[in-house]
């Protein structure tokens, strides 16, 4: 019984810390996430779509970077709630199968593209990258010859789980941590530049071809 105590307590005091970390030392504005127990979200709808993976009272939904109020969330409303990150404002995403993400990730970089944080989700990898308006990334896409419905983007009014454990689950870690940038905050590329190779790697997924 002490001893579980004890893991309940060090698993607390780390998602306040990966809480803090997101809010303060990389400016996203954060959330408390519903819980994921077998599959089946804690929001109590039998249908949800992101069980573990949006924020778990309706009226939080205001996201934030303050110290206070994350301390407050984490340390006396929801404890053991995952940390959501809310997209759109100073971070945003794109997420692809994980096999296509992964063999995304390899070839961007041996092309030598600078890639920001990458998150590794159930079933999914996630780019996370500058944020874009809906207008500019479905500029973005039109020049595209064919995009996969596999494809999701996180921009405004989106939410990310973040390590440790995150929503959905659980199962959530970086495949590349956040890096500082020159001016505080996290370094984030554009979507433009990783847009094109992120369809095609899912592409060749989806048609049963090798990828590279």
């Amino acid at each position: 019984m002490r001893e579980n105590s004890r893991s309940r307590s060090a698993a607390r005091s780390t998602r306040l810390a990966a809480a803090l970390a997101a809010a303060v030392d990389h400016r996203w504005p954060v959330v408390p996430g519903t819980l994921s127990f077998d599959g089946h979200c804690s929001c109590g709808d039998e249908e949800c779509s992101v069980p573990g993976a949006h924020p778990h009272d309706p009226p939080l939904l205001a996201a934030t970077t303050d110290a206070r109020m994350v301390r407050w969330w984490w340390e006396r409303q929801s404890p053991d709630a995952p940390v959501l990150a809310a997209t759109g404002r100073t971070v945003s995403a794109v997420s692809l199968p994980a096999a296509a993400g992964a063999r995304a990730l390899a070839y961007l970089a041996a092309l030598r593209l600078p890639l920001g944080p990458v998150l590794s989700m159930p079933g999914r990898y996630a780019m996370l990258v500058a944020p874009y308006s809906l207008d500019t990334l479905g500029e973005m896409l039109a020049q595209l010859p064919w995009v996969p419905g596999s494809l999701r983007y996180h921009g405004s009014g989106g939410f990310l789980p973040l390590p440790p454990g995150g929503g959905a689950g659980g199962g959530v870690r970086w495949v590349l941590p956040p890096r500082p940038a020159a001016d505080g905050g996290v370094w984030l590329p554009e979507v433009g530049p990783l847009l094109g190779e992120l369809v095609e790697a899912t592409v060749q997924l989806d048609s049963g071809r090798s990828a590279y």
